[in-house]
């Protein structure tokens, strides 16, 4: 799958997956999700941008990695980054934290980032609030609305878990990519 759009100049949505298994149940979680945002923006006009980290692994800790040097440039030139990743071992993966290990700090000020954690059981939904917020927040993001955490379970029921979070934090997401916007942020 890879990079659906290549375009790093119009700062739309961009879903990040860091699960090692491409074209995992955590990559549909975050295309759902990010849908749903791109829709809010700006009546889903733009195609949402799709990383999935598992299909570029090999590059991610060696020293020249053309694509994920394209991925850093892509997330860090999105107005909203949907940052996903499955629950290993109560935290995020080794994947995502060796590609966002590629960023100096900060690199990321300017994008608006949303947590998203799926996971086999509910006590680990923790995981976006107080691990994954605090790397996105550590590269510049800003994190203005809580982490959507799903559970495996909940997965058959994903379209109406995604409604209802962006029926509670939408207004604030577009309110502030709007803000973004009109001031040249990016």
């Amino acid at each position: 799958m890879g990079i659906v759009s290549d375009d790093t100049s119009r700062g739309g949505v961009v879903a990040l997956v860091g699960n090692p298994r491409p074209g995992s149940r955590t990559l549909v979680v975050a295309q759902r999700l990010a849908a749903g945002v791109a829709g809010l923006l700006n009546g889903a006009a733009d195609p949402v941008t799709t990383l999935d980290l598992a299909e570029i692994a090999g590059q991610l800790l060696v020293q020249e990695g053309p694509d994920a040097d394209r991925y850093r440039a892509v997330v860090a030139s999105a107005a909203v980054a949907v940052i996903a990743t499955p629950v290993y071992k109560a935290s995020y993966t080794g994947l995502l934290k060796a590609f966002v290990d590629r960023y100096p700090a900060g690199a990321l000020r300017g994008v608006l980032a949303v947590p998203v954690v799926v996971s086999a059981s509910p006590a680990h939904s923790f995981v976006g609030e107080h691990l994954l917020r605090p790397l996105l927040v550590e590269l510049g993001a800003t994190v203005p609305v809580p982490s959507f955490a799903v559970v495996e379970g909940q997965l058959d029921d994903l379209q109406n878990r995604v409604d209802g979070w962006l029926e509670q934090n939408g207004e604030v997401l577009s309110r502030l990519a709007l803000r973004a916007d009109a001031v040249g942020v990016r």
